[in-house]
């Protein structure tokens, strides 16, 4: 959330500052041209490599999740696996019991 307020915030000041060099430029009007050329393209790399920060940070999250739905998944088949056994030492028991009773 943070980085949209920055990113909103510097496009928002690029814009501004580009229209306040627009028209106060001491520059002729080819060197202007040149000069909001330029920065139009270092605009187009700071998107560029932002974008890329972007995705890379999307891909590490999306990993993060994999790993933990995988360690849940994990802890949930061991806690069934462990109710099965109990439910079948229950069985067990109840069948030792009986036996036992009948013996007797």
């Amino acid at each position: 959330m943070a980085d949209e307020s920055k990113f909103s915030a510097f496009i928002f000041g690029f814009g501004i500052g580009l229209a306040v060099g627009v028209l106060f430029a001491p520059k002729s009007g080819r060197e202007t041209r040149e000069y909001i050329r330029a920065k139009a393209d270092e605009g187009r790399e700071y998107l560029k490599r932002r974008g890329e920060e972007l995705k890379e940070s999307a891909e590490e999250l999306i990993e993060r999740g994999k790993e933990a739905v995988s360690r849940q998944r994990e802890t949930l088949a061991a806690a069934v696996e462990a109710g099965k056994q109990a439910y079948r030492d229950a069985l067990a028991g109840r069948s030792a019991e009986k036996e036992a009773g009948a013996e007797s």
